[in-house]
């Protein structure tokens, strides 16, 4: 089993330079990297995060 580093809503608002309510907007419209909830916590995999931003730098 492969391990992939899970992201808190502080890693990714920090990772992608935006505020956390940018995020939480995003995900009421379905826009930005795929998340999960864990319990009632909210992760993101770090692996999804970059995936996702390397498809936003080849549609430009």
């Amino acid at each position: 089993m492969e391990y992939q580093e899970l992201w808190d809503i502080d890693d990714l608002a920090n990772y992608l330079g935006v505020p956390k309510q940018t995020i939480y907007s995003w995900r009421t419209t379905g826009y930005g990297p795929k998340g999960m909830r864990i319990g009632k916590h909210l992760r993101w995999r770090a692996a999804t995060v970059i995936t996702w931003t390397l498809g936003l730098e080849q549609n430009q």
